[in-house]
């Protein structure tokens, strides 16, 4: 099948698939891997402690492939400014940058004059209607069975998708509850021209940084198996339920504001879940698409089924 699309043109890749920024886990390794697939790997920028490791990232990314990769900005759940960390990735001319969780407008100011392509995370139509406005190149949709960061109106993401493709005339990248071939075609059918995923991917060999422990709860895990938290903080993201969910639904539950609620969702008590393995001390990011993941593949053995898969569903549709 071919699949070039709007979103493989101006991203300059094979397959029109994203990896998404994943909080201290999309490092050089899964990003260098994704774009060696033939897909646009990415790095977190502001999972790293100084511009500098960025820098070091990026150049570590160029050391395993050649493809095009990006790096992802989480503007707003940081509370750290992310000027400098961007000026570096202007500086080594990265192809893409991704951004999520907070207004775009003064990331694009900076990116004034570069050819970096903007991409934007959104969750309602109106945001993409601003992100278009603002100049972003295309928009990745995320529909509330995904996990981290969702929007606040719990639409999935076969409402969500048509809804924003109407209302813009860039690209749309599909994203939330897609982790293989038929998620891809479905989403193709809703008018988008790429797919994001985020939770697929860490369950796969390449996410070196993701505990075995946490990988294996992914497999083990159905689509009941994940919590929404932070909704009493107007910043509602999908979590693996655990002990450390229960504790921090509770504080919401009676009133608890962001000062009980810190240290539970902090990104240390993330850290803790995902690179130890210690589900009593922390919690990990999942999307409902967890019910998917039945292995840990490499990543391109996981791309190769996705494209059968879509294969076999043309051959099925006669086209």
């Amino acid at each position: 099948m071919n699949w070039e699309t709007r979103v493989s043109k101006l991203l300059n890749i094979q397959f029109p698939i994203i990896q998404g920024g994943l909080a201290h886990l999309a490092y050089s390794e899964l990003a260098a891997a994704v774009s060696n697939a033939g897909g646009l790997g990415q790095i977190t920028a502001m999972s790293l402690e100084s511009p500098e490791m960025l820098r070091e990232e990026i150049k570590k990314v160029r050391r395993l492939t050649s493809y095009p990769f990006g790096v992802n900005f989480s503007i707003g759940q940081h509370g750290r400014s992310y000027s400098d960390f961007l000026q570096v990735a202007i500086e080594e001319n990265v192809p893409a940058i991704s951004m999520t969780g907070g207004n775009p407008a003064p990331i694009f100011e900076q990116l004034k004059g570069t050819k970096i392509k903007k991409l934007v995370l959104v969750a309602a139509a109106r945001q993409a209607i601003k992100a278009e406005e603002l100049g972003a190149d295309a928009v990745m949709v995320v529909g509330q069975e995904g996990g981290g960061h969702l929007g606040r109106h719990d639409v999935g993401t076969m409402i969500l998708i048509p809804k924003v493709v109407d209302s813009v005339s860039i690209p749309v990248i599909a994203s939330g509850g897609i982790g293989d071939g038929r998620g891809l075609m479905a989403a193709m059918c809703l008018g988008a021209e790429g797919i994001e995923m985020g939770t697929r991917f860490i369950a796969t060999k390449e996410c070196v940084h993701a505990n075995e422990a946490y990988k294996q709860r992914l497999v083990g895990g159905t689509e009941s198996d994940t919590v929404v938290i932070k909704r009493t903080l107007g910043a509602p993201a999908r979590a693996i339920a655990n002990k450390w969910t229960e504790q921090i639904l509770e504080i919401e539950k009676n009133g608890g504001g962001f000062d009980q609620l810190k240290p539970f969702i902090s990104g240390q008590a993330n850290k803790q879940y995902i690179y130890e393995g210690n589900e009593e001390n922390g919690f990990g990011w999942a999307g409902q698409v967890m019910g998917l993941i039945n292995d840990v593949p490499t990543v391109s053995e996981l791309l190769k089924r996705m494209f059968t898969e879509s294969d076999q569903i043309r051959e099925k549709w006669g086209i």
